[in-house]
């Protein structure tokens, strides 16, 4: 899942990130309304947590634009307000969902997870293919019933792969969905990260390499 949060309290804005992070989510972040619009301009996401009262452009016309153009981006509002009337004003404009600050993380991630779902095409919770079941709830992979102990770039790459069923996933597709923006193209960190994956999956190879176009499960 790839994920922006645009929230102008820094330490807020990591922490969530950071957090997310470790659900083997891909996440940017951005500070103001200008950095969120840029980024939304260039990266296709499935989740935007949107703090309502960012500087630059405010949090509202960044929704209204993003609905406006037609993306598929699902968007969970943040705010200091939230009387009923402040809630169903933002989802007026057309948020997704909507959580009061301070919130309770634990219901955040989840929120996040939920509004995901509805941004991909529909999958079971639990995936399965070629002996590899996934729980993406659970954070959990097993190879033939064996759990299999992987590192959140490489549950990501998996899940991306398991989801795909049995189409061809670029490269340039794994590093849009499993990394965030700093990831360089130019670098091997598929290559490696898929070498590691392999490894820990086992014989016989499930991971096929499709020259000249990605690989697929």
């Amino acid at each position: 899942m790839r994920v922006l949060v645009a929230e102008d309290e820094r330490v807020l804005a990591d922490y969530v990130a950071e957090g997310l992070r470790r659900r083997s989510m891909a996440v940017d972040v951005a500070y103001d309304g200008i950095g969120a619009r840029d980024r939304l301009a260039y990266n296709d996401y499935d989740v935007l947590v949107l703090d309502r009262d960012l500087p630059g452009i405010h949090g509202d016309d960044v929704c209204r634009e993003l609905v406006r153009e037609g993306a598929r981006t699902r968007i969970l509002m943040l705010t200091a307000a939230g009387a009923v009337r402040d809630r169903v004003e933002g989802l007026g404009i057309g948020a997704d969902d909507y959580l009061a600050k301070p919130f309770d993380y634990a219901e955040l991630v989840a929120r996040v997870q939920a509004l995901g779902r509805r941004a991909q095409p529909a999958v079971p919770p639990v995936l399965q293919r070629q002996g590899v079941m996934l729980d993406s709830a659970r954070m959990q992979a097993f190879r033939d019933g064996v759990y299999l102990p992987l590192s959140r770039k490489e549950f990501a790459v998996l899940e991306v792969l398991m989801r795909a069923g049995g189409t061809v996933v670029s490269t340039s597709e794994l590093l849009e969905r499993a990394w965030d923006e700093n990831a360089d193209p130019f670098t091997s960190a598929v290559r490696v990260t898929m070498s590691k994956l392999r490894a820990k999956l086992g014989e016989p190879n499930v991971i096929e390499t499709v020259a000249g176009a990605g690989y697929r499960i």
